[in-house]
């Protein structure tokens, strides 16, 4: 599926990047469905790698859909091409911030959750930059926009970030201002960030400063787990934190082994 950002664009008439999106992986649930949850991959990575991890997991009332972010010329990797949910320079909240990037892929997400049904509690989840696409939908949801200022209208229920960081970090405060809306649904919307100490890819002190800007904004149900040497990769303790916390967040039923 692609994207042409001009269509969520503000309407100048410069030139717009056109985004090309890859396959999308769905893991059915073996279960009634009470919830689907979009789960993104990090660099260089695709929706498949997720899928065949997320299938072991024991919850089977939930969907996932993983799709592949587009491949394109990344600034970190001198522009070579890869696959990137958005374009980066740096892999943290210090870096300069790709909006029309992120709103491509905050919009390819919300068109992927648009047509479930209307009973089915929704989420979003994602692994280093596909956890930043997460959190950023997640800004989005709250403020009820895009970056570029057109609305977004999904109802999110939960979102979980392994190993990222949150975009538009410096400007999130000021947007968030005088918009009780805004506060309102930031102190509703549970998240759940885990960080290895052990990163040496996105360091643990990037994912601590985004739960800490998160959480001064008023996300005030929002976790932040450690994991003592862990770098950048998944391990059974942490997706075992996951489900607990996504049972105990969406009321799932059956989904403990």
């Amino acid at each position: 599926m692609s994207y042409n950002s001009s269509s969520i664009g503000s309407g100048s008439r410069t030139t717009r990047r056109t985004f090309e999106f890859g396959r999308t992986h769905v893991v059915r649930p073996k279960g009634k469905h009470q919830a689907t949850i979009v789960w993104l991959h990090g660099l260089g990575d695709k929706g498949s790698s997720w899928s065949q991890l997320l299938e072991t997991l024991p919850l089977p009332n939930i969907k996932w859909i993983c799709p592949t972010a587009p491949t394109r010329p990344v600034a970190i990797f001198g522009g070579y091409p890869c696959t990137a949910w958005f374009d980066v320079g740096d892999l943290s909240e210090d870096g300069p911030d790709d909006l029309e990037g992120l709103d491509a892929s905050a919009a390819h997400v919300a068109n992927l959750l648009s047509t479930e049904p209307a009973d089915i509690t929704l989420g979003i989840g994602g692994f280093s930059m596909g956890a930043a696409t997460a959190l950023y939908s997640a800004t989005c949801r709250i403020l009820g926009q895009y970056g570029n200022g057109n609305s977004y209208s999904i109802n999110l229920s939960a979102v979980v970030g392994l190993s990222g960081w949150l975009p538009c970090s410096r400007t999130l405060k000021s947007r968030m201002d005088g918009s009780h809306d805004a506060a309102r649904h930031a102190a509703s919307l549970p998240i759940l960030l885990c960080h290895g100490l052990g990163d040496d890819v996105v360091a643990y002190k990037h994912g601590e400063r985004s739960a800490q800007v998160l959480s001064s904004v008023g996300f005030r149900n929002l976790t932040f787990r450690t994991y003592n040497g862990l770098g950048h990769y998944t391990v059974p303790e942490e997706t075992d934190a996951v489900c607990n916390w996504l049972t105990a967040m969406l009321g799932l039923e059956g989904s403990r082994s």
